[in-house]
Protein backbone atom coordinates (compact mmCIF):
# COMPACT_ATOMS: atom_id res chain seq x y z
CA UNK A 1 0.00 0.00 0.00
CA UNK A 2 0.88 3.74 -0.58
CA UNK A 3 1.36 5.69 2.56
CA UNK A 4 3.10 9.25 2.87
CA UNK A 5 5.62 9.29 5.63
CA UNK A 6 7.46 12.48 7.72
CA UNK A 7 11.04 12.53 6.95
CA UNK A 8 13.17 15.22 8.20
CA UNK A 9 11.26 18.42 10.17
CA UNK A 10 9.66 19.94 7.47
CA UNK A 11 11.01 18.11 5.07
CA UNK A 12 8.75 16.65 1.93
CA UNK A 13 6.56 13.66 2.37
CA UNK A 14 8.14 10.35 1.38
CA UNK A 15 5.94 8.07 -0.68
CA UNK A 16 6.42 4.79 0.42
CA UNK A 17 4.79 1.46 -0.45
CA UNK A 18 4.59 -1.57 1.92
CA UNK A 19 3.04 -4.41 2.44
CA UNK A 20 -0.64 -4.38 3.17
CA UNK A 21 -1.26 -5.04 6.96
CA UNK A 22 -3.08 -7.58 8.40
CA UNK A 23 -5.51 -6.78 10.90
CA UNK A 24 -4.62 -9.60 14.25
CA UNK A 25 -7.52 -9.60 17.09
CA UNK A 26 -10.13 -6.84 16.91
CA UNK A 27 -8.28 -5.19 14.60
CA UNK A 28 -10.34 -3.64 11.50
CA UNK A 29 -8.82 -2.47 8.16
CA UNK A 30 -10.21 -0.14 6.71
CA UNK A 31 -9.38 1.43 3.04
CA UNK A 32 -8.93 5.46 3.28
CA UNK A 33 -11.56 7.03 1.62
CA UNK A 34 -11.48 10.64 2.92
CA UNK A 35 -9.19 12.10 5.14
CA UNK A 36 -8.88 15.68 6.66
CA UNK A 37 -6.01 17.65 6.70
CA UNK A 38 -5.58 19.88 9.95
CA UNK A 39 -3.35 22.51 11.65
CA UNK A 40 -2.29 19.62 14.24
CA UNK A 41 -0.97 17.77 11.19
CA UNK A 42 1.36 21.07 10.44
CA UNK A 43 3.09 21.04 13.84
CA UNK A 44 3.25 17.24 13.82
CA UNK A 45 5.14 17.75 10.19
CA UNK A 46 6.99 20.63 11.51
CA UNK A 47 8.50 19.06 14.23
CA UNK A 48 8.14 21.81 16.59
CA UNK A 49 4.98 23.09 17.96
CA UNK A 50 5.41 27.30 18.36
CA UNK A 51 4.54 27.85 22.36
CA UNK A 52 5.33 31.86 21.51
CA UNK A 53 7.85 34.41 22.87
CA UNK A 54 10.50 32.26 20.98
CA UNK A 55 9.45 28.96 22.62
CA UNK A 56 9.22 25.43 21.07
CA UNK A 57 8.06 22.06 21.95
CA UNK A 58 9.47 19.33 20.12
CA UNK A 59 6.81 16.88 18.71
CA UNK A 60 6.64 14.32 15.63
CA UNK A 61 9.06 11.93 14.52
CA UNK A 62 10.36 10.44 11.23
CA UNK A 63 8.14 7.83 9.47
CA UNK A 64 5.09 9.12 10.87
CA UNK A 65 2.07 8.60 8.59
CA UNK A 66 -0.14 11.70 9.72
CA UNK A 67 -3.61 11.96 9.07
CA UNK A 68 -6.31 11.80 12.20
CA UNK A 69 -9.56 12.99 10.54
CA UNK A 70 -10.34 9.66 9.01
CA UNK A 71 -13.62 8.08 7.04
CA UNK A 72 -12.84 4.85 5.11
CA UNK A 73 -14.57 1.16 4.31
CA UNK A 74 -13.71 -1.98 6.29
CA UNK A 75 -11.76 -3.80 3.91
CA UNK A 76 -10.59 -6.71 6.29
CA UNK A 77 -11.18 -7.63 10.13
CA UNK A 78 -9.52 -10.08 12.85
CA UNK A 79 -10.70 -13.29 13.70
CA UNK A 80 -12.07 -11.74 17.12
CA UNK A 81 -14.04 -8.54 15.76
CA UNK A 82 -17.44 -8.54 16.34
CA UNK A 83 -20.54 -6.04 14.96
CA UNK A 84 -18.64 -4.85 11.94
CA UNK A 85 -19.27 -5.86 8.17
CA UNK A 86 -16.69 -5.80 5.55
CA UNK A 87 -17.89 -2.79 3.38
CA UNK A 88 -19.32 -0.73 6.33
CA UNK A 89 -18.32 3.03 5.69
CA UNK A 90 -17.55 4.40 9.06
CA UNK A 91 -15.87 7.72 10.64
CA UNK A 92 -12.71 6.59 12.47
CA UNK A 93 -12.21 7.95 16.15
CA UNK A 94 -8.97 7.87 16.08
CA UNK A 95 -8.15 9.52 20.11
CA UNK A 96 -6.95 6.26 21.17
CA UNK A 97 -5.44 4.95 24.06
CA UNK A 98 -3.78 1.72 25.72
CA UNK A 99 -6.93 0.67 27.37
CA UNK A 100 -5.24 0.43 30.73
CA UNK A 101 -4.45 3.19 31.92
CA UNK A 102 -6.30 5.34 34.53
CA UNK A 103 -7.55 8.02 32.23
CA UNK A 104 -8.56 5.11 30.07
CA UNK A 105 -10.77 3.65 32.58
CA UNK A 106 -12.15 6.36 33.57
CA UNK A 107 -13.53 6.78 29.46
CA UNK A 108 -10.59 9.23 28.83
CA UNK A 109 -8.53 7.40 25.95
CA UNK A 110 -8.18 11.10 24.45
CA UNK A 111 -6.00 12.01 27.60
CA UNK A 112 -3.90 8.93 27.25
CA UNK A 113 -0.07 9.46 27.23
CA UNK A 114 1.18 8.87 24.62
CA UNK A 115 -1.78 6.49 23.68
CA UNK A 116 -2.14 5.36 20.26
CA UNK A 117 -3.80 8.17 18.29
CA UNK A 118 -3.90 7.45 14.58
CA UNK A 119 -1.99 10.28 13.14
CA UNK A 120 -0.12 11.20 16.21
CA UNK A 121 1.47 8.39 17.13
CA UNK A 122 0.23 5.38 15.15
CA UNK A 123 -0.09 5.44 11.69
CA UNK A 124 -3.01 7.27 9.85
CA UNK A 125 -4.68 8.27 7.48
CA UNK A 126 -2.22 9.80 4.55
CA UNK A 127 -1.94 6.53 3.45
CA UNK A 128 -4.48 4.23 1.25
CA UNK A 129 -5.20 2.19 4.09
CA UNK A 130 -5.18 2.16 7.89
CA UNK A 131 -5.74 -0.82 10.69
CA UNK A 132 -8.08 0.73 13.62
CA UNK A 133 -7.45 -1.17 16.76
CA UNK A 134 -11.14 -1.88 17.38
CA UNK A 135 -14.89 -1.47 16.06
CA UNK A 136 -15.49 0.46 18.42
CA UNK A 137 -13.84 3.43 17.19
CA UNK A 138 -15.64 2.96 13.87
CA UNK A 139 -19.05 5.21 13.39
CA UNK A 140 -21.74 5.45 11.26
CA UNK A 141 -21.90 8.67 9.22
CA UNK A 142 -25.53 8.90 7.88
CA UNK A 143 -26.54 11.12 4.47
CA UNK A 144 -23.96 13.29 4.58
CA UNK A 145 -20.57 12.96 2.70
CA UNK A 146 -17.74 10.95 2.83
CA UNK A 147 -15.17 14.31 2.62
CA UNK A 148 -17.69 15.98 5.82
CA UNK A 149 -18.13 12.74 7.63
CA UNK A 150 -14.21 13.09 7.75
CA UNK A 151 -13.51 16.03 9.85
CA UNK A 152 -16.17 15.06 12.68
CA UNK A 153 -13.06 12.79 13.85
CA UNK A 154 -11.25 16.44 15.38
CA UNK A 155 -12.63 19.63 14.28
CA UNK A 156 -16.42 18.42 15.16
CA UNK A 157 -15.46 16.42 18.06
CA UNK A 158 -13.30 19.35 19.57
CA UNK A 159 -16.22 22.10 18.69
CA UNK A 160 -18.72 19.61 20.89
CA UNK A 161 -16.69 18.67 23.50
CA UNK A 162 -15.90 22.56 24.15
CA UNK A 163 -19.38 23.13 23.89
CA UNK A 164 -20.22 20.39 26.40
CA UNK A 165 -17.92 21.90 29.08
CA UNK A 166 -20.33 24.95 29.15
CA UNK A 167 -22.80 22.29 30.93
CA UNK A 168 -26.91 23.60 31.06
CA UNK A 169 -27.29 26.93 30.77
CA UNK A 170 -29.83 28.97 32.85
CA UNK A 171 -31.96 32.22 31.79
CA UNK A 172 -29.24 35.12 30.83
CA UNK A 173 -26.33 32.54 30.65
CA UNK A 174 -24.47 34.01 27.40
CA UNK A 175 -22.06 32.11 25.32
CA UNK A 176 -19.24 34.05 23.71
CA UNK A 177 -17.40 32.18 20.63
CA UNK A 178 -13.90 33.37 19.88
CA UNK A 179 -12.30 32.20 15.95
CA UNK A 180 -15.11 31.44 13.17
CA UNK A 181 -11.69 29.18 11.63
CA UNK A 182 -12.66 25.23 10.58
CA UNK A 183 -12.99 24.46 14.03
CA UNK A 184 -14.95 27.71 15.78
CA UNK A 185 -17.21 27.77 12.34
CA UNK A 186 -18.09 24.09 13.32
CA UNK A 187 -18.91 24.87 16.85
CA UNK A 188 -20.74 27.76 16.02
CA UNK A 189 -23.17 25.88 13.26
CA UNK A 190 -23.22 22.86 16.40
CA UNK A 191 -24.34 25.47 19.28
CA UNK A 192 -27.41 26.49 16.32
CA UNK A 193 -28.25 23.20 16.14
CA UNK A 194 -28.65 22.92 19.76
CA UNK A 195 -30.67 25.62 19.50
CA UNK A 196 -27.90 27.98 21.30
CA UNK A 197 -27.18 31.69 20.33
CA UNK A 198 -23.98 32.39 20.21
CA UNK A 199 -22.14 35.99 20.62
CA UNK A 200 -19.44 35.20 17.84
CA UNK A 201 -16.21 37.50 17.73
CA UNK A 202 -13.32 37.12 15.18
CA UNK A 203 -10.80 39.70 13.51
CA UNK A 204 -11.43 38.83 10.19
CA UNK A 205 -14.72 40.44 8.38
CA UNK A 206 -15.10 37.60 5.96
CA UNK A 207 -15.21 35.03 8.53
CA UNK A 208 -18.00 37.16 10.37
CA UNK A 209 -19.68 37.71 7.11
CA UNK A 210 -19.71 33.82 6.59
CA UNK A 211 -20.65 33.74 10.30
CA UNK A 212 -23.62 36.05 9.46
CA UNK A 213 -24.86 34.14 6.77
CA UNK A 214 -25.40 31.27 9.10
CA UNK A 215 -28.28 33.16 10.97
CA UNK A 216 -25.88 34.45 13.88
CA UNK A 217 -27.19 38.26 14.69
CA UNK A 218 -24.31 39.62 17.84
CA UNK A 219 -21.19 39.57 16.02
CA UNK A 220 -18.19 41.75 17.22
CA UNK A 221 -14.70 42.60 15.62
CA UNK A 222 -12.30 42.21 18.08
CA UNK A 223 -9.89 44.29 15.89
CA UNK A 224 -12.26 47.32 17.33
CA UNK A 225 -10.91 47.62 21.07
CA UNK A 226 -13.91 49.05 22.31
CA UNK A 227 -15.64 45.50 21.54
CA UNK A 228 -15.13 43.83 24.66
CA UNK A 229 -17.03 46.79 26.62
CA UNK A 230 -19.37 46.56 24.20
CA UNK A 231 -20.24 42.58 24.92
CA UNK A 232 -20.15 43.41 28.74
CA UNK A 233 -22.52 45.74 28.08
CA UNK A 234 -24.77 43.56 25.79
CA UNK A 235 -24.64 40.61 27.87
CA UNK A 236 -23.99 42.05 31.59
CA UNK A 237 -21.04 39.72 32.05
CA UNK A 238 -20.59 36.42 29.63
CA UNK A 239 -21.21 33.14 31.41
CA UNK A 240 -19.18 31.05 29.29
CA UNK A 241 -16.05 32.32 26.50
CA UNK A 242 -14.96 29.54 24.22
CA UNK A 243 -11.31 30.71 22.32
CA UNK A 244 -10.74 28.64 19.05
CA UNK A 245 -7.48 30.60 18.51
CA UNK A 246 -6.14 30.11 21.84
CA UNK A 247 -3.56 33.68 21.57
CA UNK A 248 -2.72 35.67 24.34
CA UNK A 249 -4.51 38.54 23.15
CA UNK A 250 -8.18 36.36 22.57
CA UNK A 251 -7.37 34.61 25.98
CA UNK A 252 -7.65 38.40 27.68
CA UNK A 253 -10.26 39.27 25.11
CA UNK A 254 -12.21 36.55 26.24
CA UNK A 255 -11.18 37.17 29.94
CA UNK A 256 -12.61 40.85 30.05
CA UNK A 257 -15.70 39.79 28.77
CA UNK A 258 -16.96 37.40 31.89
CA UNK A 259 -18.85 37.51 34.58
CA UNK A 260 -17.78 36.81 37.97
CA UNK A 261 -18.10 33.21 38.03
CA UNK A 262 -17.77 32.85 34.37
CA UNK A 263 -15.35 30.46 32.74
CA UNK A 264 -13.28 30.53 29.80
CA UNK A 265 -12.33 27.17 27.61
CA UNK A 266 -9.64 27.61 25.63
CA UNK A 267 -8.84 24.97 22.88
CA UNK A 268 -6.98 26.61 20.30
CA UNK A 269 -3.39 26.21 19.89
CA UNK A 270 -2.07 29.61 18.53
CA UNK A 271 0.52 30.59 21.26
CA UNK A 272 1.72 32.63 23.96
CA UNK A 273 1.43 33.29 27.87
CA UNK A 274 -1.13 34.47 30.44
CA UNK A 275 -0.33 36.50 33.67
CA UNK A 276 -2.88 36.94 36.26
CA UNK A 277 -2.53 38.05 39.54
CA UNK A 278 -3.21 35.03 41.44
CA UNK A 279 -5.75 36.93 43.86
CA UNK A 280 -7.91 37.50 40.91
CA UNK A 281 -8.55 33.96 40.87
CA UNK A 282 -10.92 33.39 44.15
CA UNK A 283 -12.17 36.94 43.95
CA UNK A 284 -13.38 36.42 40.35
CA UNK A 285 -14.01 33.01 40.83
CA UNK A 286 -13.46 32.27 37.39
CA UNK A 287 -12.73 28.89 35.54
CA UNK A 288 -9.59 28.23 32.83
CA UNK A 289 -10.41 25.31 31.14
CA UNK A 290 -8.16 23.50 28.30
CA UNK A 291 -10.11 21.19 25.66
CA UNK A 292 -8.80 18.22 23.89
CA UNK A 293 -10.34 16.79 21.07
CA UNK A 294 -12.73 14.78 23.10
CA UNK A 295 -13.69 11.19 24.41
CA UNK A 296 -15.77 8.37 22.58
CA UNK A 297 -18.86 9.03 23.99
CA UNK A 298 -18.45 12.68 22.82
CA UNK A 299 -17.91 11.13 19.90
CA UNK A 300 -20.91 9.28 19.48
CA UNK A 301 -23.33 11.81 20.71
CA UNK A 302 -22.00 14.19 17.91
CA UNK A 303 -22.42 11.28 15.51
CA UNK A 304 -26.07 10.85 16.33
CA UNK A 305 -26.67 14.73 15.92
CA UNK A 306 -24.57 14.39 11.88
CA UNK A 307 -27.25 11.55 11.68
CA UNK A 308 -30.27 13.70 12.68
CA UNK A 309 -29.13 16.16 10.11
CA UNK A 310 -29.16 19.25 12.81
CA UNK A 311 -25.23 20.30 11.91
CA UNK A 312 -25.01 21.94 9.01
CA UNK A 313 -21.96 21.32 6.66
CA UNK A 314 -18.48 23.07 6.30
CA UNK A 315 -17.15 24.28 3.09
CA UNK A 316 -14.53 21.05 1.87
CA UNK A 317 -12.17 21.33 -0.55
CA UNK A 318 -11.24 17.48 -1.98
CA UNK A 319 -7.47 17.02 -3.23
CA UNK A 320 -6.40 13.58 -4.47
CA UNK A 321 -4.25 11.90 -1.60
CA UNK A 322 -0.86 11.94 -3.83
CA UNK A 323 -1.05 16.44 -2.52
CA UNK A 324 -0.98 15.67 0.81
CA UNK A 325 1.87 17.51 1.04
CA UNK A 326 0.81 20.56 -1.09
CA UNK A 327 -2.44 20.29 1.08
CA UNK A 328 -0.20 21.20 4.62
CA UNK A 329 1.88 23.67 1.85
CA UNK A 330 -1.68 25.49 1.42
CA UNK A 331 -2.35 25.31 4.75
CA UNK A 332 0.49 26.84 6.48
CA UNK A 333 0.42 29.54 3.97
CA UNK A 334 -3.47 30.63 5.41
CA UNK A 335 -4.73 29.80 1.78
CA UNK A 336 -7.57 27.52 2.86
CA UNK A 337 -11.20 28.25 3.28
CA UNK A 338 -12.87 25.79 5.58
CA UNK A 339 -11.26 22.53 5.83
CA UNK A 340 -8.76 20.28 3.23
CA UNK A 341 -9.75 16.60 2.48
CA UNK A 342 -7.34 13.94 0.61
CA UNK A 343 -9.31 11.25 -1.15
CA UNK A 344 -8.40 7.90 -2.03
CA UNK A 345 -10.63 6.82 -4.93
Amino acid sequence: MLSFQTTTPGGPLAAVESELPQPQGSEVLVKMLACGVCHSDIHLHDGVFELGHGKQLEVGRQGLVLGHEIFGEVVAVGPDVVGVQLGDRRVVYPWIGCGECASCQRGDEHLCTPGRALGIVASGGFAEYVLVPHGRYLFDKGEVSDSLAATYACSGLTAYSALKKVGDLGSGDEVVIIGAGGVGMMAIQIALGKGLDPIVVDIDEAKLAAVRDLGVTRIFNSGDPQSVKEVRKLTGGAYAVLDFVGAEATVNYGLGCLRKGGMIIIVGLYGGSLNIPLPFLPMNARIIQGSYVGTLKDMGELMELVRAGKIAPIDIQERPLAEAEAALSDLKAGKVRGRQVLVNS
